[in-house]
């Protein structure tokens, strides 16, 4: 089994610097035209299914992505991204913060000492069901051969490749994926293997210096 976990393209939210949660926006122009840059970077790898997050810029990614393969997205809420409850649709630019700085500040660089809002997951809780998600996968008979998308968000990458870091400790492994950036997963006898990180088929001047720097205070 081979898995190709990637991120959804850029959106308006994004593009806004709001959180965008268990809600969020689709993907803007600059979004899909990312996701159709790298729909043909993979164009030569042969999928013979997707599964997604059902979340609408997730979704929509792995369709363009997909996109005249005629074969099977499928989808799954273990994959959504963490939920931010009462932030959700909120700003987190910095010159005009709309959430308490100091909890934003710990989600980027001491997630695991976050609290999140009401209505909204730890990261634990994120981690308890991406987890479940790839141990079920990796269990099932007829997809040990297969080549899958894996589409989901920032924050559900991270914690659906967690337990695959060299050190899980370090949730953000430097900060959050890039929009349409993709890690490569080898599974044998149902043992999985990180064998590629936080590839993209654009170029890195085009990365957003809010990811560039995601961990600085």
């Amino acid at each position: 089994m081979r898995l190709y976990i990637i991120r959804h393209g850029e959106t308006t939210w994004n593009a806004e610097r709001k959180m965008q949660g268990h809600q969020g926006s689709d993907l803007n122009e600059n979004g899909v035209r990312l996701a159709r840059v790298t729909a043909e970077g993979l164009r030569k790898v042969e999928f013979d299914l997707c599964i997604t997050s059902p979340l609408i810029r997730a979704k929509h990614t792995a369709e363009i992505i997909m996109e005249g393969r005629n074969k099977p997205i499928l989808e799954d809420e273990r994959l959504m991204e963490l939920g931010f409850g009462a932030w959700e649709g909120r700003s987190v630019a910095e010159d005009r913060m709309e959430v308490p700085a100091e909890q934003f500040r710990l989600f980027r660089t001491d997630p695991f000492r976050y609290q999140p809002p009401e209505g909204g997951e730890t990261f634990r809780q994120l981690l308890d069901r991406t987890g479940e998600f790839l141990r079920e996968l990796i269990h099932i008979p007829e997809y040990q051969e297969k080549t899958i998308l894996i589409s989901a968000h920032g924050a559900a990458v991270r914690a659906l490749l967690n337990p695959l870091y060299r050190d899980p400790s370090d949730f953000w492994q430097g900060g959050v994926p890039m929009n349409c950036s993709y890690s490569i997963v080898e599974v044998k006898n149902a043992v999985p293997c990180l064998t590629a990180a936080d590839r993209v088929e654009y170029g890195e001047e085009e990365f957003p210096e809010y990811y560039k720097n995601w961990g600085k205070v």
